[in-house]
């Protein structure tokens, strides 16, 4: 299943209220838990910088993953980057492969 990464930043009404953070942290969950039961969550951090969390996640494909933005955003507190992550080991070997092809094609043109 491939791997995605969301960035949130919170609204600073919800940074205004740090007692509800993980109410709402919850709530989200339980959300995305009955609405793509097939999403599993892989981690989560909490970041400094221009974002507040990150977290990391298998989706089947990118509508799930888009479903898992749009539910963190319909609680009104967040907004959400979210990027296709892949594993390193699968990159090396979809460019070696290329090279591979490339290599093959220069030689019979």
């Amino acid at each position: 299943m491939p791997n995605f990464a969301m960035l949130t930043k919170l609204s600073p009404e919800a940074l205004n209220k740090l007692e509800m953070i993980n109410e709402m942290n919850r709530q989200v969950e339980d959300r995305i838990k009955k609405e793509c039961p097939e999403v599993r969550w892989l981690s989560n951090y909490a970041l400094l910088g221009p974002h507040d969390y990150l977290d990391i996640f298998e989706a089947p494909d990118s509508d799930s993953a888009t479903k898992v933005a749009l539910i963190v955003r319909s609680f009104g507190h967040a907004t959400t980057e979210t990027w296709v992550a892949t594993p390193w080991e699968r990159f090396s070997h979809m460019a070696e492969e290329l090279s591979s092809d490339l290599k093959t094609e220069v030689l019979t043109a």
